[in-house]
């Protein structure tokens, strides 16, 4: 009778329990940073967890760096002179909405893109007091009476905009105008243009009031 085979160990049909990944990655890391003399690869894994602090760029206060547009107006001033030696003003505009502008300044307008003291004078006078003294308007500047000024400050057509005038000013005689106070109304430059049909739906000055004062209160 042949001996019988040694029986076969049980433990060897059984299967080993594998170690799961995330515990085999976790023990790497905690070996691979916990390590006296870390290696370069530690260091680089250290800078890779650490949290990462951007350079903030410094705040700056916005309304310092913006600068607003300058509006730039040239303007000519005329101061009429009368016989005995008084300033014409205007002491205030009626408007097309019924209210009222105080003025208390001389003739005034602004001037249009090259044109001259001497004509933005004439068209001035032409376009304020035309309805008073007629077309054949008897005018002549005072001679060596130009002065100019530059002003900055708000403007007034637009509230809060910064505004550069430079202000043309001359004395002038002109014939034909009435001693004591009148009225003037806004001459029509453009009758039946395209600038005055946009200028009816806007408020405009319809009437001018002047009156004479003391050359040292003008």
């Amino acid at each position: 009778m042949s001996p019988q085979p040694p029986p076969i160990p049980t433990n060897l049909h059984k299967k080993t329990t594998p170690i799961p990944d995330f515990l085999l990655t976790a023990l790497s890391l905690f070996l691979l940073v916990s390590s006296p003399k870390p290696t370069a690869a530690a260091n680089l894994l250290h800078k890779f967890l650490s949290p990462i602090n951007f350079p903030q760029k410094p705040r700056r206060d916005l309304a310092r760096r913006f600068h607003p547009p300058i509006r730039t107006l040239d303007v000519v001033i005329v101061r009429i002179i009368g016989q005995d030696g008084r300033i014409l003003i205007e002491s205030h505009q009626e408007l097309s909405d019924g209210t009222v502008r105080n003025r208390c300044r001389p003739l005034s307008e602004k001037m249009k893109p090259r044109e001259s003291v001497e004509e933005a004078v004439a068209r001035a006078v032409r376009e304020e007091l035309g309805s008073i003294i007629g077309d054949s308007c008897d005018l002549r500047i005072v001679p060596n009476s130009y002065a100019k000024k530059v002003e900055e400050r708000v403007s007034v057509s637009y509230p809060g905009l910064p505004a550069c005038y430079v202000l043309h000013s001359v004395d002038a005689w002109v014939e034909g105008l009435p001693d004591g106070e009148f009225c003037t109304e806004e001459g029509e430059e453009y009758e039946n243009s395209e600038e005055n049909k946009v200028a009816d739906e806007a408020i405009s000055c319809k009437k001018h009031y002047w009156k004479w004062v003391d050359s040292d209160s003008a």
